[in-house]
């Protein structure tokens, strides 16, 4: 029983009867205690749960999700990092990683690789100051929170938590989770 719990990552031998399948054995890898016994983590480990199966089908190969889903339970259980900043970091990879990669190099629309001070949801990306004042649906970042968005994109997948930022930063990187989310997957999540 202990192995079929929420947030129980474990390894499971099934068996399939008809159009279902059941539990043989299973050995318990992990079960994310601390998150269980704060209601704050608890919260944020719901909601990308919730990310998570919304995101992904039933016999579909999701490796670099399922990486990314367990290096985060790891992260709000076992660290007092910020919840916020785990959970933009979460959806700013996840995106990223099931195909909503934003353009971060350049600016989405002269090219330019100079002054990327805005972010674009509309056509999800960086944009110039120029080009970003032209869209009213981009918002001005700082240069903290774009250092941060790339290495949130290219950062290798065990290292991907491993930074720190000031507040503001965090409360930007916040805003441009939820809504790039909502706008790609195309729902409202509440946390």
């Amino acid at each position: 029983m202990a192995a079929t719990q929420f947030l129980c990552f474990g390894e499971y031998v099934l068996y399939k009867s008809g159009n279902t399948y059941s539990i043989n054995s299973c050995d318990t890898i992990e079960v994310f205690y601390n998150i269980r016994t704060d209601l704050d983590k608890l919260k944020y480990a719901a909601h990308i749960t919730k990310i998570v199966n919304d995101v992904t089908t039933e016999n579909q190969n999701t490796y670099k999700v399922m990486q990314l889903f367990l290096n985060t339970l790891y992260m709000i259980s076992e660290t007092d990092k910020d919840l916020s900043l785990i959970n933009s970091v979460f959806t700013l990879r996840l995106l990223s990683i099931i195909g909503f990669r934003p353009v971060i190099d350049e600016c989405k629309n002269c090219k330019s690789k100079e002054n990327l001070t805005y972010f674009s949801f509309k056509d999800s990306g960086f944009k110039c100051s120029t080009c970003g004042k032209q869209d009213k649906g981009a918002i001005e970042i700082s240069s903290t929170t774009k250092d941060a968005i790339r290495y949130i994109i290219l950062a290798n997948a065990k290292k991907i938590f491993s930074f720190e930022v000031p507040k503001e930063t965090i409360k930007e990187l916040e805003i441009i989770s939820k809504i790039y989310l909502q706008e790609k997957l195309e729902k409202e999540y509440k946390l």
